[in-house]
């Protein structure tokens, strides 16, 4: 990425900003953005060349993005982009997979084939990714793919609970794709075989448990990858 920085020289208030301030301020936009999603390798050297300055105005602004929740160091690792309250995360997804797996069961009877042909497309745009693989693209594209499938549903209120669960997940910036992303080629093919399903016109509790299973599946792939989440 060659982003060219300004040179944010003074505060509001005129007075001048550190180099380490500068820095902590300009990564810590690319984290709320979503440009640096969670899990991103937050590497100093190359952080600091983009920055034009020193290594350590940038270790400091990382160690006090850190002290924020939003980075932390990893053992033979490095900093990366933390997670943000865990347990709220594996609370959403326990209750995704409900309600989507619900939502999608009862739009069944008024899905169309163009929504299944749009579905379809954005699974294959799913499939393409997976060659150069972006969590943040992915992330965005497995909500459009579930959102085809839920938006018939004639039960608002539920349309609206699984709305509000995907919104909570993109408050707590939350990707599984950008931790495991083994992940995402077994989540194309689970998306497969639910539209599978549909096509092959069966029952609304055989849907149902596919989409909730595919939400498990995801949910356990997090699970494995954190085997200290308490």
């Amino acid at each position: 990425m060659s982003t060219s920085v300004a040179s944010p020289s003074a505060a509001p208030g005129g007075e001048s900003l550190s180099k380490a301030q500068i820095a902590y301020t300009w990564v810590r936009e690319h984290i709320v953005s979503g440009d640096y999603a969670p899990g991103y390798r937050l590497v100093l050297s190359t952080l600091a060349a983009e920055l034009d300055m020193s290594v350590v105005p940038v270790r400091e602004a990382i160690r006090q993005l850190e002290a924020e929740g939003l980075a932390n160091f990893e053992r033979n690792v490095g900093a990366r982009v933390a997670m943000i309250d865990e347990a709220r995360y594996v609370e959403s997804m326990e209750a995704l997979g409900i309600l989507e797996g619900a939502a999608t069961a009862m739009a069944l009877s008024s899905i169309s084939e163009e929504d299944l042909a749009q579905a379809q497309d954005l699974n294959d745009q799913l499939r393409v990714t997976l060659e150069d693989f972006d969590p943040k693209t992915f992330t965005e594209l497995n909500h459009r793919f579930h959102n085809v499938l839920t938006c018939r549903c004639p039960n608002e209120r539920l349309i609206e609970l699984v709305n509000a669960e995907w919104e909570k997940l993109g408050h707590l910036r939350e990707s599984t794709f950008s931790f495991v992303p083994g992940r995402a080629a077994e989540s194309v093919a689970e998306h497969q075989r639910i539209l599978d399903l549909i096509e092959n016109r069966a029952t609304s509790a055989q849907v149902e448990a596919a989409v909730r299973e595919h939400r498990a599946a995801t949910l356990a792939s997090y699970l494995a990858a954190h085997p200290n989440h308490p």
